[in-house]
């Protein structure tokens, strides 16, 4: 039996998705939708970037989760305004979240939002927030066979982030072959390895968030 879909089943998200890209243009909002696996160091990622940038940026972070706000606390720490989304068991974010969440901030007076989505390598790939620039964190213990397995996640993102870099000689992980795997799947993103624990690495992930705002705010 063939069953023919009339109406697009995700009519709502992308109408939301659409709606949130045009109030970050208009604000002038550089927004970036960061992903990874559970456990790859988003949040830490997230709060040494802060912590570089609080100086010349003023930022903004949505906190996405299945339960408890945890993270968003760690972030709140740093004097960084954090609204939290609980999914209660939902595997990704999806836009009408992120628009139900943007009364909560004055994006006129924010330079660069992060969206911290659900820790997941399949479902948030699929689902435009309206953002940016998509990223994705994989970490160098979870091995090289991620990129290969998961390559929808990849082949949609901007750039790749190997983290945990500072326990290279401990793990197999070859650096090498992650760069060639992901040219394969996805011959225009970019990889930076980096620690954001011990900072090696930071500096280029840095410059790319500037590069990237400067084109965000270009008239």
């Amino acid at each position: 039996m063939k069953i023919e879909l009339q109406e697009d089943v995700l009519k709502d998200q992308n109408l939301a998705a659409a709606f949130n890209r045009e109030a970050f243009k208009k604000n002038h909002t550089l927004v970036i939708n960061l992903m990874s696996s559970p456990g790859a160091g988003k949040t830490t990622l997230l709060e040494e970037t802060i912590k570089a940038l609080n100086k010349e940026f003023r930022m903004a972070v949505i906190e996405g989760d299945l339960a408890t706000e945890l993270d968003a606390e760690r972030l709140r720490s740093l004097g960084v305004r954090t609204v939290q989304i609980n999914t209660v068991g939902g595997c990704h974010l999806d836009a009408r979240m992120i628009a139900k969440t943007l009364p909560n901030f004055e994006l006129d007076s924010i330079d660069i939002l992060f969206i911290e989505n659900i820790g997941n390598l399949v479902c948030p790939s699929g689902y435009d927030l309206g953002q940016d620039y998509k990223v994705v964190v994989l970490s160098v213990p979870e091995g090289n066979d991620k990129i290969p397995k998961y390559p929808v996640m990849f082949r949609r993102t901007d750039l790749t982030i190997v983290n945990k870099i500072d326990i290279l000689p401990y793990v197999s992980f070859d650096l090498e072959e992650a760069a060639r795997n992901l040219k394969e799947i996805n011959p225009q993103a970019q990889l930076k390895a980096l620690s954001a624990k011990t900072g090696e690495g930071m500096e280029e992930w840095i410059t790319w968030i500037k590069d990237a705002y400067r084109q965000c705010t270009k008239p």
